[in-house]
């Protein structure tokens, strides 16, 4: 490591107004974390053209920071009414609200926030080990096995868990498709641009990314009517006694492991870490009767997880160019917007950068603890903010981003077809992440093929040539038919079963 490097990534950090902005964007992700139906993609996506003006490396560690926190703020209305704010706290609702119900509130959610911080900073010290050797493998990558990895990447989209397989590789498709809108970057020739002046240059991440996340979930909250909310009763939180922590301290080792790994897949995610989190937390108890009735292993396997899952989603994303997750797709656009090249350039070129990025999400995750202690009742009792106010203001601020972006009109446009076709999407089970990581890989893909066809000569069958090219063409191919396999095998299974009954112990 260059500890130069180091130094100087550390500095740009701690100066007062780095670490005013990075408190705030701590804030704003337990808060935004904490509300039901939003959630910190819609957040960093929001953010991300208010950050125009801002240093790369303090503007990239603002979206880290919020990333960090808005995972552990949906545990807090998850263990208080049984409300995830976020997707990846539905697993520690399974043994958070119980608690709660029991007058335990405040000793569930000192559990979720050490288990949290220990999380996040054990995946984080994973990333700063393992990005820049991953990075230092990378530099030896020509374009032939960036267009390998990065079409395993968007393979990957298919082991997404919770939703159809084909449907998220229809999306992903789709992402890669609104990429090639513009001017092509080798022939020079018009590609969907519908004769328009305007998109000549192509579809920009920042008014797609708040059109998908925002506003398709505004159109989409706006049909639920409101429902009399549980009142939170006085709590605090309380750190857990050496008990408590004799008890989890495996646990949330075993978690973080887990979700570091699975943060480091691309297109896992934290919600996928999560939940097998707290799959491990339940198999390797010595009190699993105690699951969905209040244990405290419950609520911190899925907490360490999930919060490990955010560091680990950062490794791919900067080492290598490919993101780990939705929010980290939205990362590595904001990368791009600043002018830094993701991957192992980013490593090489700006090392100072990725070194801040590692500072702002260590300090995130201690500020967050610190926030929890001081603020919890408070986050809790923003759950009560009618949706009448909350989503016209999430309206405005989209408005506002969009357009303050470039000060075009159209990238307003942009927006509102944006969220109404990704509103309609939802409705039939396209999820967001999927899309925006086409958009995202869709650019590098077709860039890392051009440059290999123009070394190539055309000649297509060179990319078996690598060996590396051909790994992770196997893995492609591993992973698209994965899923399908499973299933396949699954109902194949059960027919045996059904089929050849075991016999009962009287037969016997």
């Amino acid at each position: 490591m260059d500890v130069t490097s180091i130094l100087a990534g550390i500095e740009l950090i701690l100066t007062p107004t780095s670490l005013l902005l990075i408190f705030v964007s701590v804030v704003i992700g337990v808060l935004v974390g904490a509300l039901p139906g939003l959630s910190s993609s819609m957040a960093v996506a929001l953010l991300l053209p208010f950050t125009i003006g801002l240093n790369p490396a303090l503007a990239i560690s603002m979206m880290a920071a919020l990333y960090c926190a808005g995972t552990f703020g949906g545990s807090i209305t998850a263990i208080l009414i049984n409300t995830p704010g976020a997707p990846p706290a539905v697993a520690s609702s399974f043994d958070g609200y119980p608690l709660a119900q029991r007058g335990e509130a405040g000793r569930a959610l000192g559990i979720a926030a050490v288990a949290s911080v220990f999380g996040g900073i054990f995946s984080l010290i994973i990333f700063i080990i393992a990005a820049p050797l991953l990075a230092k493998i990378a530099l030896k990558f020509r374009p032939q096995e960036y267009f390998a990895l990065t079409l395993f990447g968007l393979s990957m989209l298919a082991a997404i868990s919770g939703r159809s397989a084909l449907r998220n590789l229809i999306a992903g498709a789709l992402g890669v498709l609104v990429s090639t809108v513009g001017i092509a970057l080798v022939t020079g020739t018009e590609r969907f641009t519908f004769g328009l002046p305007v998109l000549y240059d192509g579809i920009d991440f920042v008014p797609v990314l708040i059109g998908i996340f925002a506003i398709s979930e505004l159109l989409g909250q706006s049909q639920a009517i409101d429902k009399v909310k549980e009142r939170i009763k006085s709590v605090a939180l309380r750190l857990p006694s050496r008990a408590d922590l004799s008890r989890v301290k495996a646990t949330i080792m075993r978690s973080s492991v887990i979700g570091t790994l699975i943060g480091i897949l691309p297109a896992e995610g934290t919600t996928v870490a999560a939940i097998m989190g707290y799959n491990e937390a339940k198999r390797w108890s010595k009190h699993p009767e105690e699951f969905g009735k209040g244990s405290i292993e419950g609520i911190a396997g899925p907490e360490a997880a999930n919060n490990a899952g955010t560091g680990g989603a950062m490794v791919p994303t900067l080492a290598l160019g490919i993101p780990g997750s939705g929010t980290t797709a939205i990362i590595l656009a904001a990368l791009m917007m600043h002018g830094l090249r993701p991957g192992p350039y980013l490593m090489r070129e700006t090392p100072e950068i990725l070194y801040a990025i590692f500072t702002a999400m260590l300090l995130a995750n201690f500020m967050f603890l610190i926030v929890g202690l001081a603020g919890v009742k408070l986050f809790s009792l923003i759950t009560l903010i009618p949706r009448t106010f909350l989503w016209p203001a999430v309206f405005a601020f989209a408005l506002i981003g969009a357009y303050a972006y470039r000060q075009n009109p159209m990238d307003v446009w942009v927006m509102l077809i944006a969220g109404i076709a990704g509103f309609f999407a939802l409705r039939q089970g396209f999820g967001p992440a999927p899309f925006v990581m086409g958009l995202v890989l869709g650019g590098l893909l077709e860039k890392s093929w051009s440059q290999s066809m123009i070394i190539f000569d055309s000649n297509w069958l060179r990319f078996f040539e690598s060996p590396i090219c051909i790994v992770f063409y196997v893995l492609t191919v591993l992973s698209l038919t994965g899923p399908f396999i499973g299933k396949r095998l699954g109902r194949m299974m059960q027919g045996a079963m059904r089929a050849f009954p075991r016999k009962s112990t009287l037969e016997e």
